[in-house]
């Protein structure tokens, strides 16, 4: 390995090696040991931040209206974290070993040219996310203003734009606010979910305090119990579970952005093993308060920022919509906008920086419009999430099957930041073809599925319908089996890509 003392070098503790400046810039370079700052604690607070929102709190209530009883509902989704918590911690081993992101860690399985692809489709489900989240924020703010102006001219509906001149302004303002803190980098968004995660606790525990002294306990919720017989059950769970399993399929590829930070493996490891817990937590919380809007109000709120209109006082809304534009905050910073940046970055890193491509997933997020999205029924969500996740299924199937059955976890740094023909991971001018042939392949069964879901295909055979509502599952194993194989056909990487011996790693 060559050292070098140029600007165009990476540094590490204690090596410095030249790399291709089209391949890297400051916000791709591996961490030093000085930046390895989050430590279990800051992890787990990091999950806390992105588990308690609306969507969690919208999970939780949905499988009460697909017919399960509450504590079914909570069994589904603790059942689907624990499922997902496994390659959330063993693609997150390469974050903390060799201090890379997401897009450096794909161009092992899919070529330095090759990992554009599976980083921009993360991208593009971040962007719309980010839209979403951040117009359930605009609605909080919404609900604060006077009545006079939400009964004004400008509050009606204009066909063009699709929603109101005023609604629209709310979610700019709170499309704007988040920027703040997207601005201070990741160190930033560390501090953020640090001091965020107790606050969050405690109005989530004040709000289950006062939904159960209101309600007189939480029997109502206890009451609740299965309207499906036992066939219908299992032909609810696994799309459930799917579904669950797809909310946090995301950050599940792209959880080496957080864990480069990481003190060492056993701290993200600590801190992820909580997520379980965090997400059967919430999910209790949501089915008790929203089962005890019946016996409040006399009818079912399962929306939170409607619940939050209801509630009380000025003071008291003024708090709770706080405490709800918090978590909308953390949850869409951490999830929705770190990923689609440094895909940006990855994709050319002379020009992007992680504010630069921060700022334009926030615009790409105003044009998915998702006022548009968010006026369908909620099984739109269920699409949305179980549709997505035959995309996000394949991309983890085959970074799991490369870096620990191809690659051993020994990967060869240097090369991830070189365009040298000799390279371990140029492939085929840059992409390889194994990893996006396997992409396809973990794709291709989930479609019919979708389009029958959808309503484009009026029909399809029973056997598709059962593949995509387990799409994760399918395109999750499927994509790795095939990458296996097609890479053993590919043959064996040269010695060059055994990993650096003088590189110095997180163990």
């Amino acid at each position: 390995m060559k050292c070098s003392n140029s600007s165009n070098s990476l540094s590490l503790p204690d090596l410095e090696f030249e790399y291709d400046p089209t391949l890297t810039n400051e916000d791709l370079k591996p961490t030093a040991a000085s930046e390895r700052t989050f430590s279990g604690f800051e992890i787990a607070s990091l999950w806390v931040g992105l588990v308690v929102g609306v969507p969690s709190y919208y999970l939780a209530g949905s499988l009460v209206d697909l017919g399960m009883a509450w504590w079914q509902g909570i069994a589904t989704v603790v059942a689907a974290n624990m499922i997902l918590l496994v390659p959330l911690v063993l693609t997150g081993h390469a974050g903390t070993r060799y201090g890379i992101s997401f897009p450096v860690l794909v161009r092992s399985s899919f070529g330095i040219h090759g990992a554009h692809i599976p980083t921009l489709l993360r991208a593009l489900v971040g962007c719309g996310w980010y839209g979403i989240e951040s117009w359930i924020g605009g609605e909080a703010i919404f609900l604060l203003l006077p009545k006079s102006m939400k009964e004004a001219s400008l509050s009606q509906p204009l066909p063009w734009l699709g929603t109101s001149p005023l609604e629209f302004a709310c979610f700019l303002v709170f499309w704007a606010a988040q920027l703040g803190f997207v601005w201070s980098g990741i160190d930033g968004i560390r501090k953020l979910e640090k001091y965020s995660a107790p606050i969050l606790v405690a109005l989530t525990s004040c709000l289950l305090i006062w939904s159960c002294v209101r309600a007189g306990g939480i029997g109502h919720m206890l009451s609740l119990s299965s309207k499906l017989s036992a066939s219908e059950f299992w032909s609810v769970f696994f799309p459930s579970l799917t579904a669950n399993i797809s909310f946090w399929a995301t950050v599940a590829i792209n959880i080496p952005d957080f864990t480069r930070y990481a003190k060492s493996q056993k701290d993200q490891i600590i801190g992820q093993i909580g997520l379980p817990i965090f997400m059967g937590a919430f999910t209790f919380v949501g089915l008790a308060v929203t089962s005890s809007t019946k016996v409040i109000f006399g009818q079912v709120i399962s929306d939170p920022i409607q619940l939050l209109g209801q509630i009380g006082g000025l003071t008291t809304r003024i708090i709770a919509i706080f405490g709800i534009s918090l978590a909308i905050i953390t949850t869409n910073i951490a999830a929705n906008v770190v990923a689609p940046a440094n895909a940006l970055v990855n994709l050319s890193p002379k020009w992007f920086t992680f504010r630069r491509g921060a700022l334009l997933t926030a615009l790409l997020g105003i044009a998915f419009q998702p006022w548009r999205l968010l006026q369908s029924s909620e099984s739109f969500v269920y699409t949305w999430l179980v549709g997505y996740s035959a995309l996000l299924g394949p991309i983890a199937g085959i970074v799991l099957a490369d870096y620990y059955i191809i690659q051993k976890t020994n990967l060869n740094v240097n090369d991830l930041y070189s365009k040298s023909p000799y390279g371990a991971y140029r492939y085929s001018g840059g992409f390889n073809v194994a990893a996006i042939l396997a992409l396809v392949i973990g794709v291709l069964p989930v479609v019919p599925g979708f389009l029958q879901k959808i309503g484009i295909a009026t029909s399809v055979p029973n056997t598709f319908v059962v593949i995509y509502n387990n799409a994760w599952f399918i395109s999750f194993f499927s994509a790795g089996f095939f990458y296996l194989v097609l890479s053993n056909l590919r043959g064996k990487p040269g010695k060059s890509a055994a990993r650096d011996p003088l590189l110095p790693t997180a163990k």
